[in-house]
This record gives C-alpha cells, structure tokens and sequence, in this order.
C-alpha cells in the first residue's frame, strides 16, 4: 500500500522589515573609538578622501576626530546617504567635532599620478588636526605617512564612525566646490556630475575642451586636448605650487574653494 508523500510545507514569511534589516548594511559604529580609550589612547581621527575617480577637480581628504560626548546620530559613509542628509550632518560634525581638510589639485595629480595625490592629501589633513592624533584610521589598503600610529582598513567608511564623518566632510566639501568651479567653466555640468566621466561632461569636453581643472593625463581630457590643439605641456597655471587646504572646520567650504 503506497503512501502519499507528505506535501512540501512552506517556509513561513519573515516579516519584511526583518528581511530588510538583513540585507541592509551595518551603519558603521564608534567600537574601534572606544577600545583604544579604554586603553588610553586618544586623540583618534579618521580620515577619508573622495575625487580620485573624476576627469576634473581636486582630490578632497578630511580627517575627524569626533568628541565621544557629542556624537551626532546617523552619521554613516557618505555614499548610503542622501545629499540633504550629508548636507545636515556635514554642520552637526563640523559643529560637535575636530576637523580638517586638505585638498591635492589636478596639478598634482598629474605630476604624481592619482594615488600618491590622495595619499599626501589625507596625510596633510590629519597633519592640519587642531590636536595631534595618537591614532589614525584611513580608509583604504594604504597607511599615509603620519606622525602617530595608522591603521588602514578596507571599507573603513561603513565600519569606523570617525572614517564615516571623514567621508562625508570631504564630500560635501568637494561637492561645494565643484559647484563654485562650475559657476566658473559653465557649459561643462560640475554641479551635476561633479567631474566624474559621465556622457554629458564626455561631450563637453569634446566640444568645449578642457579646462585647466582637468586631469591633464587621464585618457578623455588627454584625447581632449589632442583634438582642441592644446598639447600635454602643463599650462603656465599649473606650473605654480600646489595650493595646499588646511582648515578647522569653520573655514573649511571657503578655504577649499581657493584651490581653484
């Protein structure tokens, strides 16, 4: 006598907003902080860049050392934010924290490629802290050459709080900027695209040529100035020393602009 197969039971649904919460990524968390405290170690920054990517404007590094009383809540990596949330805590950090940023420009960029930009940026940032820095996290794989100890970590901005207030500093920072440079050089959409290779700044570049913000040696703006006759001699503009941005965190956005 055969017997039936008892029928497949289906897997009670989980309710949504558990699912949710499995698939969402942890905010970053003030953990690393507070272990070195407890172990006497303090000040701690964190520090991040953004703008290695785009064809046009600075590399942006801050560096954050948050007050442990003081900690605005939601502070998360910059890019799981919304740009009026970034915006909003940009103020409360700059406001409750210790902050600085230093800025690389396309002049040295060019002279010493991308990575070494980013990374001279960062250090002079953590460099121009109001308080020296017994700890540094960076983001990143890479240490930066400062005068404390420094530990990379990879996705640091969505693991270590003081990083996450890093990242979003320089972004709103370098943000700001793009928009100034764009109320400059219009017709190329810096408000918009921040620089990044998108097809509207691909085609500005076509028609309009670059600018001297341009990253001379990366291959659209080097294409660029083949097809506008400009040559790859750097412009007498970026023969001047890089202009360096070490700010406390009330001059930052204004300071910042005057790299272009």
């Amino acid at each position: 006598m055969s017997r039936e197969k008892p029928s497949a039971v289906p897997r009670a649904k989980q309710p949504a907003k558990a699912a949710a919460a499995r698939t969402a990524a942890a905010a970053p968390s003030f953990r690393r902080e507070r272990a070195l405290i407890k172990r006497g170690v303090w000040p701690v920054a964190g520090c991040d860049e953004v703008g290695r990517g785009p064809l046009a404007g600075p590399v942006v590094a801050a560096a954050v050392i948050l007050d442990p009383a003081r900690i605005p809540k939601g502070i998360n990596d910059s890019k799981r934010l919304t740009a009026e949330r970034r915006e909003a805590l940009f103020e409360e950090i700059c406001a409750t924290a210790l902050v600085s940023v230093a800025a690389a420009p396309p002049s040295r960029i060019d002279r010493d490629n991308i990575l070494r930009a980013s990374l001279w940026a960062l250090a002079r940032a953590v460099r121009a802290l109001p308080e020296a820095p017994k700890h540094v996290f960076v983001d990143g794989r890479d240490r930066i050459d400062v005068p404390c100890d420094c530990e990379a970590v990879i996705g640091g901005d969505g693991l270590v709080l003081s990083v996450a207030a890093a990242s979003i500093v320089a972004k709103v920072t370098r943000d700001r900027l793009m928009c100034r440079l764009a109320r400059q050089h219009p017709g190329y959409g810096f408000e918009s695209h921040m620089g990044y290779s998108v097809p509207v700044h691909l085609a500005a570049l076509d028609r309009l040529g670059p600018t001297v913000h341009h990253r001379r040696f990366f291959a659209p703006v080097a294409a660029a100035h083949v097809k506008h006759g400009t040559g790859l001699e750097p412009q007498p503009s970026l023969r001047l020393e890089p202009v360096e941005v070490m700010v406390q965190a009330e001059e930052i956005v204004e300071a910042a602009a005057q790299v272009a």
